[in-house]
């Protein structure tokens, strides 16, 4: 069996045949030579900083087109790497499975989840009923985005492919050697292809990006999730406990609908996403169709069909006329003339979904279904789970005919400025932002249950509230063409910056004005609209409490959730929490929020689902979502749940299928788990609360001592590559809100955190921890009690660990090079405030987790990140010296796409863009 040193022995030897190929263009030879000399001064490093300046000293003396070619060959190994390692996480998965039994599933697996479950008592019925109380939302955006381009992932996809076949045993040496040309073709291809965009990506691009792996992983892996349920479930209690499994797992996206602070996101193009996607979903529908039709060739005169798909064969022909050709070979075979009337209804609902011929969603369903029931009822064995009809039925249950609901997104100011120039132009009042919050509210209130709209079609609005307008008139459409019972195409309005009750009321306000909301005669609301504040920063996640009363106890609000089956959507911010108060404050505010949130749901009667805004970075609140789960407060386990998948995370979690299902099956096991345990189950960090709000205190004291110091900022910018972060052509959305000059506070979190990881500090993912915990793990006592916490408490591991993992990353030698040779005058007193705290983080860690070094607990990552430092630690060093040639250009943009080029290859090494 092959092993991952195999295929990066095999990578690296194909790299270096492809690069011989190209010897006129690269000049290999030296090229190798100069990598191979880098290496061995690098290997030296951190133990003797010496090697970093002789490394340094020879980059220093190469021509800026070899440092491009360092770069690109460096880059490509990560790539290749990253790679082989994710198909050694399918290797290992498969291996686990194959060893697995069926009282000793594989970790983590839904069979796992499932057995865990009988242990505690529960019954088949008991686990289909808690499936029943579940709802798992993944969320696609665009931010931050994939660094590498679409045909860079598709070159690395058929490597991937090419490794894959060479697991097989039986490969004559012919057909070896043909996949090593084949990979080595790949290889020479990415050699010659542009790594970076030459343009910032457009929002119908990402909107394509994200459909790409909508309507293949995901589309392919959705039913295999529910295969290994059912049989799971059978395994368990045998076969007739499975029945009536339901439909839990949906997804939905920000591509397309997220405005906030990204002027490219206009209501035309929510428009076009809306419909993109619905073709998308209608396209891969008609597909299935097409192969049912050459699957189910069932005869009338061997198989009984009944008398109501034969009366809905009979009815359709009077709706659509098929093929008179295709027709007459069909006279035996009603299930296929069946399947064709559908495909010819469903093309009709793509181009002209008003005419009385278009099917819907559940009028599709049932079709399918009572065809599925027909043969089924043939006592052939050819129907139920694992059959393409069964996954069809799935993955419509599942997609709808839209793929996934869009969220709309919009910030809370620019809400607020259209809605006090809508009442300015009513003459309801001239300046509603001078108000005080309870001034506002009343006045909302009053609007609200006021029957008349604010203004006319005829008034003038500003661009911008104009704007806005218009997009919830996309909103308006998109819901009017929803049947009934359906699944919409429109997920839910988010608040982006929630700071008062007012920000939510003045959606419904908004929404009343476009014909979305509204009070009947009987004085009940109706809305298909759902709005989700979002509380982002540590201030607001510590106000969310009085937030959430107020708005709860507002009777036009009550009215509104009641009009929304009393549930309410909550969206949680991870990565501004953790720039505005950093790591373990970060933390802790949301473990406490998500707490506070679910015991006000509770007290109001209001169904709650949290929305994680989780990023791809432990300093965006990433990691496996599965732990997460398990992690979080008992009372906020309500089944209900969305969390945000992003960028490069989408790429890693969703390029190979079998990865996608491992990553589905940890969260549905978790989430069964979670909410099997209840809402009352105490947990050990409720013991130490007091010692985690005084460790949050002084975490964040230090951390904002950092950012708060007066050198910090400029230090920051010259430092590190923000500024060609800023220039790298990724997203659609500015790296700052309101996309104009930079400065700490409009800095977004993405850039924060890339320019953190690009320098090797990984400050967001743990500096103020040392602060926080050095004197209590001093004590003995307190010290026992931690210790005591990192073995039985889920989420004091999960943050502790996190902490370890981003230190374990960092590589303070490195990251000294660019405090000092790019920082400026106050470069050397910077790095050793950095430093001072890693030491004294690294400390209070090791007591308390017990262990010699970091990360001794995970020898694997522990291996790889070792493993990987050298070359990454040439990258550093390359663009380092690339970074002071364009200071000291005379024509800096000549050195830009050789910057880009050097994040992007950090990028790969760290497997992280932020």
């Amino acid at each position: 069996m092959r092993s991952l040193d195999d295929d990066i022995r095999l990578l690296d030897e194909q790299l270096d045949l492809a690069l011989t190929g190209w010897s006129g263009r690269f000049g290999a030879g030296d090229l190798a030579k100069e990598l191979a000399a880098l290496r061995a001064e690098t290997r030296r490093a951190p133990e003797d900083p010496a090697a970093l300046d002789a490394a340094a000293e020879r980059i220093g003396r190469l021509s800026t087109p070899r440092i491009i070619d360092l770069l690109r060959v460096l880059t490509i190994r990560f790539h290749l790497r990253n790679k082989a390692e994710q198909l050694e996480i399918v290797r290992v998965n498969r291996r686990r499975e194959r060893e697995a039994t069926t009282d000793a599933p594989r970790p983590e697996s839904i069979a796992d989840a499932v057995c865990a479950l009988k242990s505690r008592g529960r019954s088949a019925g008991e686990i289909v009923a808690l499936l029943g109380r579940l709802e798992i939302i993944p969320t696609l955006t665009a931010h931050p985005t994939e660094a590498r381009r679409r045909s860079v992932l598709r070159k690395q996809g058929d490597i991937g492919a090419g490794l894959a076949m060479l697991e097989r045993d039986d490969l004559t040496p012919p057909e070896r050697e043909r996949v090593h040309a084949r990979v080595r073709h790949q290889i020479g291809l990415l050699l010659g292809t542009d790594e970076v965009r030459s343009q910032r990506l457009r929002v119908d691009e990402e909107v394509r990006n994200g459909l790409y792996f909508m309507c293949s992983s995901i589309w392919q892996t959705v039913p295999e999730l529910y295969a290994d349920l059912d049989r799971a479930l059978r395994e368990q209690y045998g076969d007739d406990e499975a029945a009536g499994l339901p439909t839990f797992l949906h997804y939905r996206s920000w591509i397309g609908g997220d405005r906030d602070g990204n002027p490219a996101v206009s209501a035309d193009v929510t428009r076009q996403t809306l419909g993109a996607m619905r073709s998308a979903a209608i396209e891969l529908v008609l597909g299935q169709l097409r192969e049912l039709y050459q699957e189910l060739s069932l005869s009338d005169r061997r198989t009984r069909i009944d008398d109501e798909l034969l009366d809905a064969v009979a009815r359709d022909e009077a709706v659509v006329e098929l093929d008179a050709r295709r027709r007459r070979h069909l006279d035996h075979e009603p299930i296929r003339v069946r399947l064709l009337q559908l495909a010819e209804r469903l093309r009709i609902a793509e181009t002209a979904p008003e005419d009385p011929a278009a099917i819907g969603t559940r009028e599709l369903l049932d079709a399918l279904r009572r065809i599925e029931r027909l043969v089924g009822a043939s006592g052939l064995g050819i129907a139920g789970v694992g059959t393409r009809l069964h996954a069809l039925i799935r993955r419509i249950e599942t997609f709808g005919l839209h793929l996934a609901a869009l969220d709309v997104r919009q910030h809370s100011r620019v809400q607020t400025e259209a809605i006090a120039e809508l009442l300015r132009a009513a003459r309801v009042h001239d300046d509603y932002m001078s108000l005080a919050e309870p001034e506002r509210v009343a006045l909302l209130v009053r609007e609200l249950e006021n029957p008349r709209p604010l203004v006319g079609s005829g008034v003038v609005l500003s661009e911008q509230a104009g704007e806005l307008l218009d997009v919830l008139a996309v909103v308006r459409e998109a819901f009017a063409g929803v049947e009934a019972d359906a699944r919409p195409p429109i997920g839910s309005w988010v608040v982006s910056m929630t700071h008062e009750v007012s920000d939510v009321l003045v959606v419904l306000l908004l929404a009343k004005e476009s014909g979305l909301w509204r009070i009947r005669r009987d004085g009940t609301v109706e809305t298909p609209l759902d709005v989700a504040p979002l509380f982002e920063t540590v201030e607001d996640l510590a106000r969310a409490e009085s937030v959430l009363r107020g708005l709860f106890s507002t009777p036009v609000y009550r009215r509104h959730l009641e009009a929304r089956a009393g549930m309410q959507e909550i969206m949680l911010g991870y990565s501004d929490s953790n720039k505005d108060g950093g790591y373990w404050r970060a933390n802790w505010s949301l473990h406490q929020s998500q707490d506070t949130i679910a015991s006000v749901c509770r007290a109001h009667g209001v169904e709650l689902r949290l929305f994680h805004g989780r990023g791809g970075t432990v300093g965006r609140g990433g990691g496996r979502a599965g732990r997460a789960i398990l992690a979080a407060p008992p009372l906020s386990r309500s089944g209900r749940i969305r969390f945000t998948e992003q960028g490069e995370v989408i790429t890693f979690r969703y390029a190979l299928p079998q990865i996608a299902r491992r990553h589905l099956e940890q969260i549905v096991s978790a989430m069964m788990l979670a909410v099997d345990e209840g809402p009352d189950v105490p947990t050990p960090c409720d013991d130490i609360a007091p010692l985690m709000s005084t460790f949050a205190e002084r975490s964040m004291s230090t951390y904002r001592g950092l950012i708060d110091d007066a050198r910090f900022w400029d230090w920051f910018r010259s430092a590190g590559p923000l500024d060609a972060i800023a220039g790298l052509p990724l997203a659609s959305r500015p790296v700052s809100r309101g996309g104009g000059s930079v400065d700490f506070d409009s800095l977004r979190a993405i850039p924060w955190v890339f320019t953190w990881t690009q320098m090797r500090y990984m400050v967001p993912g743990w500096f103020g921890v040392g602060s926080a915990l050095e004197p209590a793990a001093s004590d003995a006592e307190t010290l026992a009690t931690l210790r005591r916490a990192y073995r039985s408490d889920p989420f004091f591991r999960a943050v502790v660990d996190s902490a370890q993992q981003e230190m374990a990353r960092a590589r303070l030698a490195v990251a000294r090079r660019y405090a000092t040779r790019l920082g400026g005058e106050h470069g050397e007193a910077m790095h050793a405030t950095i430093a001072e705290e890693y030491a004294r983080t690294e400390r209070a860690l090791l007591a308390i987790v017990e262990q010699r070094s970091i990360l001794d607990n995970n020898p694997v990552i522990q291996a790889s990140i070792a493993t990987r430092n050298r070359d990454t630690d040439i990258l550093n060093l390359l663009q380092i010296e690339l970074l002071g040639r364009a200071r000291s250009a005379a024509d800096p943009e000549a050195l830009r796409d050789a910057l880009h080029l050097s994040v992007n290859g950090i990028a790969a090494a760290m497997q992280s863009t932020g």
